[in-house]
């Protein structure tokens, strides 16, 4: 019960409906968390893609350049071209690139995102974004309290220079800006993020939440509460699980 608490949106999924078994393995691209922000468990990374295996979907994971060596866009460069060879070689794999849906966590979620959503060269059917930034011209003039990470300095690695020197640039970094510029409807997107992240604090999530809507997106919002940044490093715990049940629903939904 108090779960649904939690989801701002609407569920994608009518309550109390099961979730469909797959009728043939779909892909699903994941993006890891770039190693600039904090370190990613590969442990944890295998724990999810079995799952989602075991579920009927082929997972594939790519990397990218990362900042300081490499500056933006030399990311999201690298996940388009990723998705070329996706889009040309993952039925090599079993996959169903009709029915592709990205998903990326922290720095990942970000570029997933932004792929999803405008840069993309296939088709996707969807993206899940887990504590994803989504505004760094804000997040750089007003870093949370505390700042575990000293995101201006994360940020500067990523664009090159502080904000005063390059606003136009951190715009267009920022996935907020290309929602608010246009009126369509984007693709299906779940966003998760939680309540006490001191790294990507969840206002975030909500006003791209409230930008997509304004779009006619569908779009659903889950917070957790009590959950910090890396929630899902645990996943056998509360957070994940929730996390990983909306997951569920909504991979269901956009890919049938």
């Amino acid at each position: 019960m108090a779960v649904r608490s939690f989801v701002r949106a609407h569920p994608l999924l009518p309550a109390g409906s099961r979730v469909p078994a797959p009728p043939r393995p779909r892909a699903r691209i994941r993006l890891s968390k770039a190693a600039n922000c904090l370190a990613s468990s590969r442990h944890r990374g295998l724990l999810w893609a079995t799952w989602l295996a075991s579920s009927g979907y082929v997972v594939i994971a790519i990397d990218y350049r990362h900042a300081p060596a490499w500056r933006w866009p030399a990311q999201i460069d690298d996940v388009n071209e990723a998705l070329r060879w996706v889009g040309a070689h993952g039925h090599e794999y079993a996959g169903d690139t009709s029915r592709i849906v990205l998903m990326g966590r922290s720095a990942g979620a970000h570029l997933a995102t932004m792929a999803a959503w405008f840069t993309s060269p296939i088709h996707v059917r969807g993206v899940v974004s887990y504590y994803g930034p989504v505004d760094l011209t804000e997040a750089f003039k007003h870093p949370p309290r505390p700042d575990p990470l000293r995101i201006r300095s994360v940020e500067e690695a990523l664009l090159g220079a502080p904000l005063e020197q390059m606003p136009e640039r951190y715009a267009d970094a920022s996935t907020i800006t290309h929602i608010r510029a246009g009126t369509t409807p984007l693709v299906p997107t779940l966003l998760v993020y939680g309540g006490r992240d001191h790294i990507v604090e969840p206002k975030y999530g909500a006003s791209v939440d409230d930008a997509l809507r304004a779009r006619g997106t569908p779009v659903a919002y889950l917070e957790i509460p009590w959950a910090d940044h890396a929630f899902d490093e645990v996943f056998n715990g509360p957070s994940s699980q929730i996390a990983l049940y909306h997951t569920e629903r909504f991979l269901a939904k956009v890919t049938q």
